[in-house]
């Protein structure tokens, strides 16, 4: 049986072939993205016969909760258990009136950043279309009839840009009016940076968001924080980000996690500087979260502001990351490795005199 989520471009053609008038798909879209059915029984308005049919063709749940955990500022952390057992992870977080969902892209990640718990074993797949959607949708039905998601971001397990052939189409669902209705502007996709793929954000006329995980000001440092550097360098990178700003006009954001010893010194902030000066970005700095089993630590309250003074007088927009759900491992990829039991390699991970 086939999962409806991965099927939603075809249904009318599925429809048609049925005998059933198009205007059908339109009130399932309705049923699914705005009254959060979770069976075809629900959807009152179709034809008994056409529900049986339905139930018999298709599974409407791509993901299923394996574990959820909530912590006390709200954010909410859920395991989700795919068709073929594996895991992925999505996280729901409140902000005021905000309602934001943070949400996977692959099984695993295959970018390597060595102080990520997403990435520990590697990559096992791309997730579906629908396995994206699938999680959007569960995600808002944690909320109350009367709230909506508000924000989408693609910075759950994996490297969006790495499946973009499904990544977009889920992302399109989210931003139309029959689907969630989310602005383009409320999407962010946020990547290690992989040159061609941006490129090709740039060529479809994307709107989204870019947010790229930079890390490091010099590639020295960045090839062994994202082995994946070595193929790429900061300044493909970076040529690429500002073709993509030319193209949709979306300010850049450059996210920087910052590593105690390894690359929150004043020299560190110095670099930065230098090499974001005069873009129209905005730099997301965030204090590591820490992950049971690697040695990584977060800096000192004097080495952030240290590092913040730096880049506040050197005229760069600058915002720090509140640290939300650390009681309930909210760093991406921690609660699958819970789950599947497996502690950290540090021998493999760990390498000296970083920075």
């Amino acid at each position: 049986m086939q999962f409806l989520l991965d099927h939603l471009e075809s249904l009318e053609d599925w429809l048609a072939e049925r005998g059933q008038r198009t205007f059908r798909a339109r009130q399932i879209h309705q049923w699914l993205f705005h009254q959060r059915a979770t069976s075809f029984a629900e959807m009152t308005d179709l034809p008994l016969a056409l529900r049986d049919e339905l139930s018999s063709h298709f599974m409407l749940d791509s993901v299923s909760i394996a574990r959820h955990q909530q912590s006390p500022d709200g954010t909410e952390k859920l395991l989700l258990q795919l068709a073929d057992g594996n895991h992925v992870e999505c996280v729901l977080l409140r902000d005021g009136a905000r309602r934001s969902i943070c949400v996977s892209s692959q099984v695993g990640c295959a970018m390597g950043c060595v102080f990520c718990a997403s990435g520990l074993d590697g990559v096992e797949r791309n997730l579906t279309t629908g396995e994206i959607v699938g999680q959007m949708l569960l995600l808002q039905r944690q909320l109350p009839a009367e709230e909506r998601l508000s924000h989408i971001v693609m910075m759950g397990m994996g490297e969006p840009l790495a499946n973009l052939n499904h990544v977009l189409p889920a992302l399109d669902w989210a931003s139309r009016p029959e689907g969630l209705g989310i602005s383009p502007r409320r999407i962010t996709i946020s990547t290690v940076g992989l040159p061609q793929a941006i490129d090709r954000l740039a060529a479809e006329n994307c709107r989204y968001n870019l947010a790229v995980s930079l890390h490091a000001a010099h590639d020295e440092l960045r090839n062994r924080l994202v082995p994946v550097n070595e193929r790429i360098g900061i300044k493909s990178l970076l040529d690429a980000a500002d073709r993509y700003f030319e193209v949709s006009g979306r300010r850049l954001t450059f996210e920087y996690v910052l590593l105690a010893g390894v690359n929150d010194s004043v020299q560190d902030a110095q670099r930065l500087a230098k090499l974001l000066k005069g873009k129209c970005q905005l730099l997301n700095v965030i204090p590591y979260n820490p992950v049971a089993g690697l040695s990584w630590r977060t800096p000192s309250p004097s080495a952030v502001s240290a590092f913040r003074d730096v880049l506040v007088k050197a005229g760069i927009e600058i915002k720090f990351r509140q640290r939300k759900g650390d009681q309930i491992d909210a760093a991406c990829g921690q609660l699958r490795r819970l789950q599947q039991s497996r502690p950290a390699k540090l021998h493999d991970l760990t390498k000296p005199n970083i920075g």
